[in-house]
């Protein structure tokens, strides 16, 4: 039946493993674009619509690309419509998407978190307004309750260097049940082709208290902001590359890139830009190593694919795509090389958009394994694979290639505080794809041991690979 406890759960096995091991398990959240701030203030929602389609001023991308191809206004996806007609639009989006993940994901967010269990179409519509409306105008529909309905212990944020992470203190100083934790993302600081490089350099080395005129300047000021995320708690690193070229550069070439830079230029080559970034990767790299954080690595995605789209609405709304990059692991390996033969390789976790870079990734990686339990991981199916079919062929390939019990498991990369219901999904598809290779024979119906595999994955392992909780 649809949606019953049994969900995505085809043999006895799978079924024990979710329903013993997985399915109580606590949740760390180690990538997501939840905003500090909105998690601080625990403002009241005032309907469904603001807390399942803009989330704090924050639209759940994934709905709202559904809900273009339904052919609705931009005026009920991202615009200033009524939130009714916004919540009507959706749902007649749903009705079409039979297949979408989206699909049981909103099915599931309005069972978990409301007790809801009427099917989204246009004849519920009014009784699911009602009641999760009723809900949510209580105050144990905040954000900070809804984290805590669903058991999460720590929540990784998305924040650039010059960020003063304020929020991060004042939550820091509270005593919620779960933390909120900053993560460095440093893409702005190699952006050297936007119009606004100039003036976030600017920005960057005021937070740093170090003007920036030389390349030295700039990893100086990267040095000492990650010094100060690591004071504030941060263990994570997130470098958004949605391409990799490895290319080598002299100091001089370096210094003569950035002083045209912040004349305002943004006419580079490629093999400036990438010069540029991997300069920059290689001292990250490094100032990770030394402090024993964990650097991800996103890759492979084409961002702001209409540029009409980017002008008049924004980004991070529902324009971008897969990225198509050749040869992307074998840079990725020349880096890799150099920074190991430099003793700084820190722990990192590999994602690519593009589901064909996986398998050449996760062969790559264990060539850099070493020091401690699977230094490298092979991240999980991200963003427009974070489906059933997608989840399976990440954690096979993870398997057949590496160790799957020491996976850190899964994670949101949302801006939605209704999105924890995907950590359930994942946890579904695990259990039943370990049943399966017990059905198959290819492992022993052993509770005890798998049912420990499981709850590390869910848990565990992530618990202690960011050591978010050592004091």
């Amino acid at each position: 039946m649809f949606l019953d406890e049994n969900f995505l759960l085809t043999n006895e096995v799978g079924s024990k493993l979710f329903h013993q091991y997985a399915k109580e398990e606590p949740i760390i959240d180690y990538h997501c674009h939840l905003e500090p701030k909105a998690i601080f203030e625990n403002q009241q929602y005032e309907n469904l619509t603001q807390a399942w389609l803009n989330d704090k001023g924050a639209g759940d991308h994934y709905k709202w690309r559904l809900m273009r191809a339904n052919g609705v206004a931009e005026e009920l996806i991202s615009g200033d419509g009524d939130d009714y007609e916004k919540f009507l639009a959706f749902v007649k989006t749903i009705e079409k998407a039979p297949g979408n993940p989206i699909y049981e994901w909103s099915h599931l967010e309005l069972r978990r978190y409301f007790s809801i269990d009427l099917i989204i179409n246009q004849k519920n519509a009014s009784e699911i307004w009602r009641q999760a409306n009723e809900k949510i105008q209580t105050d144990a529909y905040r954000p900070k309750e809804l984290l805590e309905m669903m058991k999460v212990k720590a929540i990784c944020t998305t924040d650039d260097p010059a960020d003063d992470l304020k929020y991060h203190a004042k939550l820091a100083q509270e005593h919620n049940s779960f933390k909120v934790l900053p993560t460095f993302r440093p893409d702005n600081t190699w952006a050297i082709t936007t119009k606004e490089y100039r003036e976030y350099l600017d920005k960057l080395g005021a937070s740093a208290q170090t003007p920036i005129h030389t390349f030295s300047d700039l990893t100086t000021a990267l040095s000492r902001r990650i010094a100060f995320f690591h004071k504030m708690g941060g263990r994570l690193a997130d470098q958004g590359l949605n391409t990799f070229v490895y290319a080598l550069a002299t100091t001089e070439e370096l210094d003569a890139i950035l002083a045209r830079a912040l004349t305002g230029e943004t006419n580079f080559t490629r093999t400036e830009v990438t010069q540029f970034t991997t300069a920059i990767q290689k001292h990250l790299m490094g100032e990770y190593y030394q402090r024993q954080w964990t650097m991800q690595m996103h890759m492979n995605a084409f961002r702001n694919d209409s540029t009409k789209m980017k002008r008049e609405i924004g980004i991070n709304v529902g324009g971008d795509s897969m990225g198509d990059q050749n040869g992307l692991t074998k840079n990725i390996v020349k880096l890799f090389a150099e920074v190991e033969e430099a003793n700084q390789l820190p722990k990192t976790i590999l994602y690519s958009l593009n589901p064909n870079d996986w398998l050449p990734l996760a062969t790559a990686m264990q060539s850099f394994q070493g020091e401690i339990v699977q230094k490298l991981q092979l991240g999980c199916a991200w963003w427009f694979n974070d489906t059933c079919e997608g989840m399976r062929n990440q954690l096979t390939i993870l398997a057949q290639q590496s160790l799957l019990a020491n996976f850190t498991g899964m994670l949101t990369d949302s801006r939605s505080f209704l999105s924890y219901p995907r950590h359930e999904y994942f946890r579904r598809v695990l259990c039943q794809l370990l049943g399966e290779w017990i059905d198959q024979g290819r492992l022993p119906e052993d509770d005890e041991y798998l049912g420990q595999i499981v709850k590390d994955i869910c848990y565990g392992n992530a618990h202690e690979y960011f050591g978010f909780f050592e004091s």
